[in-house]
C-alpha cells in the first residue's frame, strides 16, 4: 500500500496556494480596472522599459512567447499597447504603452502594492524579508 502524501506540507502545493491567494487579492484590489495579474505584469514592465521587444519582455515577465503574444494582442485591442516592427529587423516587434496604457499602469501600482501588503500581513517584517529571499532563491536558482 502506498504511503500518503500530505499536500499541506508540500512546498510546491503551498506556493501554488499562495499564488491562488495572490491572484484573488489582485482581482479584488484591481477589480475596477478589468486587468489580470499577467496583464499588469506586462503593463508594468513596459512602464519601466518602453520599446522593449517581445522576446525580451517574455523573459522579464516569465511567459512563453505564445502566451505573451496572446496577452499583447488583447492589450493592443484595448488600446493600451502599441506594437511596431523594429526598423532594424522587421521580424522583431517592439512594444510601447499608449497614453491610456501608461495611465492605467500607473493607476495599478497602488493596488498591486496593497496586494503584496495583504498577502504578507500575517508575517512579521523579518519573516516577510526572509520569505522573499527564500522564494527568490527557489525561483532564480535555475537561471544561474
Amino acid at each position: 500500500m502506498a504511503q500518503s502524501f500530505d499536500l499541506h506540507q508540500a512546498p510546491g502545493h503551498l506556493v501554488r496556494r499562495a499564488h491562488q491567494r495572490t491572484v484573488a487579492l489582485f482581482m479584488e484590489e484591481a477589480a475596477a480596472f478589468d486587468v489580470t495579474p499577467v496583464q499588469f505584469a506586462i503593463l508594468n514592465a513596459l512602464l519601466t522599459q518602453p520599446g522593449e521587444d517581445q522576446i525580451t519582455l517574455a523573459g522579464r515577465v516569465a511567459l512563453d512567447a505564445a502566451t505573451l503574444g496572446a496577452v499583447i494582442t488583447r492589450l493592443q485591442a484595448r488600446g493600451l499597447i502599441r506594437r511596431e516592427s523594429d526598423p532594424g529587423d522587421r521580424r522583431r516587434k517592439l512594444l510601447w504603452l499608449t497614453s491610456e496604457g501608461e495611465v492605467l499602469a500607473r493607476q495599478l501600482i497602488a493596488p498591486a502594492r496593497r496586494v503584496q501588503e495583504r498577502l504578507m500581513a500575517p508575517l512579521p517584517p523579518e519573516e516577510q524579508v526572509l520569505l522573499q529571499q527564500l522564494l527568490a532563491r527557489l525561483v532564480f536558482s535555475e537561471e544561474r
